[in-house]
């Protein structure tokens, strides 16, 4: 079983993982919103494609939002992300090294495979219920308003990601905010289980055709690509669970109605007026959106980590061996 060969290497220190993960998502997130857009967009969408008609794709959906609500549509509910990308990544690669260590064997600090795959679905779920599903409620609200952001007339029901908050806090109560927890948490944990667990054999098995790199980073160009393709892999194999939860939290809660009632509802309704393929709507912009995201997140994250550790200030902690 593949595991990384840095010695006796620290791990990074929760203060390296703090200021690493948040400016990787922050970089993460300015570069790659628009696409996240307009997959909720196409997950709203509920229009069933009649026969003959030609499919609405990702970049007709983005065409159509640019067109009737200018190039600043793309950008909705940025606001919500920016709030809560950082400490999400902070947390995400904080609980994940965390984890690792207390997963890690007690005589020989190796963590495995199968230790590490526990250790990423266990930041996922960490993060979602931290921070990622308030995000996403407010994210989504803002996304799905079709309002054109070039006509002052034209004033949506939520005005900016605070604003968002604060009416769905006072109409629907503290806890809309958590609308969709467990499909979230199953999303990101899945996610994060799969995307550090192929990343991490990625990257020894490079480091193993290049010993060179033993000790060190990667180029830059290897650690965007195995997180490109690492990124690709969690959305390909959740997304029913992405678009469902995408509706949940888009709407108000219903009286009397139980998360889990509302959920297969929602899934039977999909099915029934839309066909399979509406669980795979907008599965093209989001693995477009996760993976070069998480490209973007491993080449920062490794590039501030190295540049961190190898300041003057202390930025090492614990020990293990992967």
């Amino acid at each position: 079983m593949p595991r990384t060969s840095e010695g006796n290497k620290k791990p990074p220190t929760a203060a390296t993982n703090l200021i690493a993960g948040g400016g990787a998502g922050m970089m993460e997130a300015l570069v790659c919103h628009p696409l996240d857009t307009i997959k909720v967009r196409m997950q709203l969408s509920r229009r069933a494609r009649q026969p003959g008609a030609p499919r609405r794709g990702f970049i007709k959906t983005g065409v159509e939002i640019v067109k009737k609500e200018t190039p600043l549509g793309l950008y909705k509910g940025l606001g919500a992300v920016l709030t809560g990308i950082v400490p999400k990544m902070a947390i995400r690669f904080t609980s994940f090294e965390a984890y690792k260590q207390l997963l890690s064997d007690k005589k020989t600090g190796i963590v495995s495979g199968k230790a590490t795959f526990v250790a990423g679905l266990a930041a996922g779920v960490t993060e979602a219920v931290a921070v990622v599903t308030p995000m996403e409620v407010i994210k989504i609200r803002l996304q799905a308003q079709h309002h054109s952001m070039a006509d002052p007339l034209d004033v949506p029901k939520y005005r900016n990601a605070a604003h968002a908050l604060y009416t769905v806090v006072r109409e629907e109560g503290f806890g809309a905010l958590y609308r969709g927890v467990s499909l979230t948490a199953l999303r990101q944990g899945s996610n994060q289980a799969v995307n550090f667990t192929a990343y991490t054999y990625f990257k020894e098995w490079l480091k193993q055709w290049q010993p060179q790199y033993e000790g060190t980073n990667l180029p830059g160009y290897q650690t965007t690509l195995i997180g490109l393709i690492s990124g690709a892999m969690g959305p390909l194999s959740n997304a029913p669970i992405d678009t469902i939860k995408t509706r949940l939290q888009k709407t108000p809660a219903e009286v009397g109605t139980s998360a889990w009632s509302r959920i297969t509802k929602i899934a039977a309704e999909m099915f029934k007026q839309e066909g399979f393929h509406a669980f795979y709507k907008g599965i093209t912009p989001r693995v477009m959106r996760v993976a070069p995201g998480q490209a973007v997140t491993f080449t920062v994250y490794e590039f501030l980590k190295q540049k961190l550790e190898d300041s003057n200030l202390a930025f090492t902690g614990g020990k293990y061996e992967e």
